[in-house]
């Protein structure tokens, strides 16, 4: 069972990011997982995230003394990091909310020194993990749900219920490691 666990937490760190957008669905263990969104949608989402980063990183000044992270999910954009100034952080805003296709973005990007490699691993343990679980739940869909992990904070974005969103705040927020639990959810009835 441990083996099958681990294959898991592997398989569901891999589908963060552009992966996605590529598989439809995926077997973990004999089990079918199906991303929710269709084709269309994911794509759309990658190339809301690479707009935004390639405006971000084509400011020198950014570039070279922030790490901002962008995540887009149906059209919804978070904005999440290190800058360290006020100015730095307001102008990555700027910047990207011009990007077509974009239905709301969340500026969650703090003020401080970028964090270390260290800090970064660990806050993909803890995004694997919430991963985990929530695709364990049986209450949720997982795949409808993107999660964040920076500096120990965790983003939700997703389309849920208000009773799917509060468990999927409560397993995220009982994670180990989880300073804190930033909800960013579009709800549906």
């Amino acid at each position: 069972m441990k083996k099958y666990l681990g294959l898991l937490l592997l398989m569901v760190a891999l589908l963060d990011g552009c992966v996605v957008a590529v598989v439809a669905g995926v077997t973990i263990a004999g089990v079918v997982v199906y991303e929710g969104r269709g084709p269309k949608t994911l794509s759309s989402d990658s190339k809301i995230s690479y707009d935004a980063e390639h405006k971000i990183f084509a400011d020198k000044e950014l570039n070279e003394k922030t790490r901002i992270i962008v995540s887009s999910f149906n059209g919804v954009v978070l904005l999440a990091g290190e800058a360290p100034t006020e100015d730095m952080r307001i102008r990555a805003g700027q910047l990207v909310q011009n990007v077509p296709g974009i239905k709301r973005m969340y500026n969650e990007i703090t003020i401080g020194t970028p964090i270390s490699a260290l800090t970064q691993s660990s806050d993909s343990f803890i995004t694997s993990k919430i991963k985990t679980q929530l695709l364990a739940n049986k209450s949720l869909n997982g795949s409808q749900l993107k999660i964040v992990t920076e500096n120990s904070t965790v983003f939700m974005l997703g389309e849920v219920t208000r009773g799917q969103g509060k468990t999927a705040a409560e397993i995220a927020s009982k994670s180990s490691g989880v300073q804190k639990v930033v909800t960013l959810f579009e709800y549906v009835e």
